[in-house]
């Protein structure tokens, strides 16, 4: 369910008042940088795999100190030997066994959604954070997959994250891109949030949202709209033609002075997914060749006048 009542395309400012509005200093454009963390354990995915694909070598996963899932060292490494930071955001969703009803045991789709996932309060999980956080890597929330629509369990969710960040968390991206234009950015705003990330597509890529940031309340929240996830580019099947697309991005972005913004799951760093982590190191790379400031959301937004009447008449810009 991504993006319900989704605003459609308005008409873009010029694209040199744009630059001046919303790209840092003299770049050509801005491309922003974001992790979902939704599953940073390949738990019972190992069995799963194994019987559709007959495929027993993914129950090695199962074994004592083996994780695929945790990548989190390749993308510091990507990203630390490019000078750059990105915005990981962190879940904390319900579980299927203690907190959905019993019913939802025989329902695939629940399985899906609340099996496998990890405790904000995991050890492992807290020292990623804060390791992270002393790094420069930007920490969010992750909105869990029905509080797109309450606001009483997004502010739940924001204070266990902030809870072992230390301090308050300012961006979110919701889970599965649940978005309900404007009522969930109400309810992020409303608990103190000063960013989303949510309105995009897990299927298409591109400007469709336009090549400005938005403010949906003429004020100092702000929405990103995401250009492209890993998973709506042909990488596995054609990474050429994928790297073909995510060059066109990068030179429409440069073109228009626009802000960009990619989804990369820690879960593609893995060994199994190779072709995901080199094509984002490229991506990276090209846009730093193209001029343009690479960074998390939260860092580029710190950049930004909210108090320029230009910004507030030109919500979707």
């Amino acid at each position: 369910m991504a993006n319900r009542d989704c605003p459609s395309r308005r008409p873009e400012v010029d694209a040199d008042a744009r630059r001046a509005r919303q790209v840092p200093g003299d770049h050509d454009f801005a491309l922003c940088l974001t992790h979902d963390v939704d599953r940073p354990y390949k738990t019972y995915q190992a069995p799963y795999y194994a019987v559709t694909e007959r495929d027993p070598s993914h129950l090695a996963s199962l074994l004592p100190g083996r994780n695929p899932y945790w990548s989190f060292g390749r993308i510091k490494a990507i990203e630390s030997d490019l000078g750059v930071r990105s915005a990981f955001y962190f879940l904390d969703e319900q579980s299927l066994f203690t907190d959905r009803p019993r019913r939802e045991l025989l329902d695939p789709n629940a399985w899906m959604l609340y099996a496998g996932r990890y405790e904000i309060t995991d050890p492992q999980i807290v020292d990623l954070v804060r390791d992270l956080d002393a790094g420069g890597w930007e920490i969010g929330l992750h909105g869990s997959y029905e509080s797109y629509a309450d606001r009483d369990r997004l502010r739940a969710e924001k204070r266990a994250v902030e809870s072992v960040l230390g301090r308050e968390v300012r961006g979110i991206r919701q889970h599965h891109l649940n978005l309900q234009v404007p009522d969930t950015w109400a309810h992020q705003a409303a608990i103190g949030l000063s960013y989303d990330t949510s309105l995009g597509s897990s299927t298409d890529y591109g400007f469709q949202y336009g090549y400005g940031v938005r403010r949906p309340f003429d004020d100092a929240f702000v929405a990103f709209p995401l250009t492209a996830m890993e998973i709506a580019l042909p990488i596995e099947s054609d990474p050429e033609r994928a790297w073909d697309v995510c060059e066109s991005l990068l030179r429409e972005a440069r073109e228009n002075a626009a802000v960009m913004s990619v989804l990369w799951h820690p879960r593609f760093f893995c060994e199994d997914t190779p072709a995901y982590g080199p094509i984002y190191r490229r991506l990276i790379e090209r846009a730093l060749e193209l001029d343009a400031w690479v960074g998390p959301p939260g860092e580029l937004y710190d950049t930004l006048d909210h108090a320029d009447p230009l910004d507030h008449a030109s919500p979707s810009d």
